[in-house]
């Protein structure tokens, strides 16, 4: 059998986690809204017409932080539509997806929904089709406590007390070609440094997150992050990433060899960062918020023929992959790469949360459940709360196509000094060995091996479906922790939460 190693020391800090780094998104896109987290007269809904199975599942999640409303929907939001009386609303095309949008579900209902599960809201701004005075104005809508036009239209609304979202997004994805109001370089730099200026003088407690580029392999990244920032690096306080990742290929190896990429990527945008902060002799450090991030390949084909040959639906099914076990390591390896980063990235959103490219799914007249990749998600969020902690690891290695030599282990570490718990979270990502590891946890006196969470699969392309769970966390007991070392296995092709505790 393979063997591993690893050492884990206390005293060797990265970074406090951020607990927005578990956030996710919701957008208004295909059955997200709609048929998602909002279906008036389906069996579980409440009075507000929110699905109670939905809520309990993300519940689960734990989720502190929600972005809201897209993605690409935001480029032609008209935050005007969304409020009010339902009555005086008026459905409006959308255009980013060609559907329909009802504006029956909108700001007022989604602050009800956060508050319901217990999360703050990220909001994004329109900066591709509307620009700063719109973006002025949805702040006082929501921030402005009364006395002003858009803050007591609020009020007129029957929401007295200020929304207070701390949050926002100064656009989405602007440089990609897909974008409605796509702006160079300079034309983003620009308007996010005039609206991010203009929006701190209404609120200057607010944070704010400039747009990056849509995804790594465009050809303006990093020379995007670096022109942007040099114009509004005074006023935002973090800069976005996107990056999907799926396996067309079916090559499973490589596939799982690129949280890899997906390491290299936030590095590459900290250096440009840090690059703008030394040309401009800064003080200021600008953080990451990797706030759309997931597998997102399974759909494509659907998603190309409804939008093209069936435009204009009220809630198309859209963007709804059906993931796999496989789906399911690559997530827990993203959320392993952004804990290692936790000394930059201080915000995450797996995107999305309900129905499109989501770890809940939902049948219209029927049940909520759990796709494959909710439980890598759920036991982050659950156990991952902490500081994150230097993990030293020697592990074999194997051969990939794409990515050469590449490590078995994946692996990292939280420790909650709070609770006097200590979380490893680990994939072995070698598909045809087990894999023998021993943890040096000498610097934990006392604490004895509490658990070890398995997730496994002997077939790779299993899923979930409402029928039931084919891929689902096993508890294996762990051994006794033994001068200060801690030895268990990890199986081919799994996700591991190996747990410890203060005895």
């Amino acid at each position: 059998m393979r063997k591993a190693k690893m050492i884990v020391d206390k005293a060797f800090k990265v970074a406090p986690v951020d607990k927005r780094i578990y956030g996710s998104f919701i957008e208004h896109l295909g059955r997200a809204v709609y048929g998602g987290i909002y279906q008036p007269g389906h069996p579980s809904a409440d009075e507000n017409g929110f699905r109670k199975d939905v809520i309990e599942l993300v519940r689960e999640l734990n989720v502190p932080i929600i972005r809201y409303p897209g993605g690409n929907f935001v480029s032609n939001f008209f935050w005007e539509d969304s409020v009010g009386p339902l009555s005086e609303r008026k459905p409006r095309l959308e255009l980013a997806w060609r559907s329909l949008e009802p504006n029956t579900f909108g700001l007022g209902e989604f602050a009800k929904w956060t508050k319901e599960i217990g999360a703050d809201t990220m909001m994004a701004v329109n900066l591709g089709t509307r620009g700063t005075a719109d973006a002025c104005n949805l702040l006082e809508y929501c921030n402005h406590p009364s006395g002003t036009k858009y803050s007591d239209l609020r009020i007129s609304h029957g929401v007295k007390d200020p929304y207070n979202i701390k949050l926002w997004c100064l656009g989405n994805e602007m440089d990609g070609e897909w974008q409605l109001g796509r702006k160079t370089m300079d034309e983003y730099g620009r308007l996010a440094e005039e609206t991010a200026k203009a929006m701190k003088l209404i609120d200057p407690s607010i944070e704010l997150v400039s747009c990056g580029s849509s995804y790594m392999e465009m050809p303006t990244f990093p020379q995007w992050e670096a022109t942007t920032l040099e114009y509004d690096y005074d006023y935002v306080d973090y800069i976005s990433l996107h990056q999907y990742y799926g396996n067309p290929e079916n090559n499973t190896a490589d596939y799982l060899a690129r949280s890899e990429d997906m390491d290299a990527f936030i590095r590459t945008v900290t250096a440009a960062c840090d690059f703008v902060k030394a040309k401009k002799r800064s003080r200021k450090t600008i953080n990451l918020s990797f706030d759309e991030w997931n597998v997102w390949f399974h759909s494509k084909s659907e998603e190309e023929d409804i939008t093209t040959n069936h435009p204009w639906q009220a809630a198309p099914h859209l963007l709804e992959d059906h993931y796999n076990f496989e789906d399911a390591l690559m997530v827990g390896l993203m959320m392993i790469t952004l804990l290692r980063h936790a000394d930059r990235v201080k915000i995450a959103c797996l995107a999305q949360l309900v129905n499109v490219i989501a770890p809940v799914m939902t049948e219209p007249d029927g049940c909520a459940w759990r796709q494959t990749i909710y439980y890598p998600f759920l036991h982050a969020s659950k156990y991952g709360r902490g500081t994150v902690l230097e993990l030293l690891t020697d592990s074999p290695s194997h051969q990939t196509k794409e990515h050469g030599e590449v490590s078995d282990i994946v692996a990292v570490s939280v420790f909650n000094e709070e609770k006097e718990e200590l979380t490893i979270f680990a994939v072995n990502r070698n598909l045809e060995e087990d894999v023998e590891l021993t943890v040096d946890v000498r610097s934990f006196e006392e604490y004895e091996a509490l658990e070890q969470i398995v997730l496994a699969c002997d077939d790779l392309k299993a899923e979930n479906s409402a029928a039931g769970e084919k891929v689902f966390p096993v508890q294996k007991p762990c051994k006794k922790t033994e001068g200060g070392y801690l030895t268990t296995v990890l199986g081919k092709a799994s996700w591991n939460v190996i747990r410890l505790k203060r005895s």
